[in-house]
């Protein structure tokens, strides 16, 4: 076997060191200093636990408001033709939704009566005007390969924001998410429906992500957030207490 290149000696000019010089270096430190070990990188910031403050506080036996976690109620009043949720009449639903709530919209000194009026002019949701009812969206939010409907209304005269979500269950239309506030802006991300709202600190808004529970078998509020705008402009209005409000 002939002897390793590491340990022959070598015996150069000086032109040929210089311009062996660069793959000397390559060799040495492929073929002899580098043994293959692993090799530490520095020292590691160590991991900290959660420190529990007030250990002796009592367990809350129940919870400190109703912010509706679970929404699972069936719709009813209104056609579903072949038990599609794309075959629902958006403004049907709200109309029965009207209908099964006249303390909040048809009483006197009901806080929604405004909405109640102008529905009765609605004919086609979305169609602007004086129609409260928003173009709804239909988009697979639970995962079984079947479309959710999302449907949004104008709460007057307050000028908040009612955001639902339906689905259909045994031919029938079903209530999955309820929310109402001041809304500045829905997305869909993924099987998720975010709901951002305007904050009374300059710079930032409230985002809230609702996601479905197969065990309750509805949308879920599994984040509530209070993070920097883009923008970074000013604090828009701040959100109106309501029903179903995470905050």
């Amino acid at each position: 076997m002939p002897p390793s290149p590491c340990r022959r000696p070598v015996r150069l000019t000086a032109p040929c060191a210089l311009l062996l010089a660069a793959a000397a270096t390559a060799v040495t430190a492929a073929g002899c200093g580098d043994t293959g070990e692993p090799r530490g990188a520095g020292p590691a910031s160590a991991a900290v636990s959660p420190s529990r403050l007030w250990p002796e506080l009592t367990p809350a036996s129940r919870p400190a408001y109703d912010i509706g976690e679970v929404d699972h109620e069936v719709v009813e009043g209104v056609s579903l033709p072949g038990g599609d949720v794309r075959a629902a009449d958006p403004v049907a639903v709200v109309r029965a939704e009207i209908a099964a709530s006249p303390g909040d919209y048809t009483r006197d000194g009901a806080p929604y009566r405004e909405t109640a009026r102008r529905i009765e002019e609605c004919r086609v949701a979305g169609e602007g005007g004086r129609c409260p009812v928003l173009r709804p969206y239909h988009r697979d939010l639970t995962g079984d390969g079947r479309a959710e409907m999302v449907l949004g209304f104008r709460l007057l005269p307050q000028g908040m924001t009612a955001v639902r979500v339906y689905t259909v269950e045994r031919d029938r239309l079903v209530r999955i998410m309820s929310y109402e506030d001041a809304v500045s802006g829905v997305e869909v991300a993924g099987r998720s429906l975010v709901v951002r709202s305007p904050s009374e600190v300059a710079g930032y808004e409230y985002r809230l992500r609702w996601s479905w529970d197969p065990r309750q078998r509805a949308m879920l509020l599994t984040h509530d957030e209070m993070l920097r705008t883009a923008g970074g402009g000013a604090a828009g209005r701040a959100p109106s207490p309501a029903a179903g409000s995470g905050r």
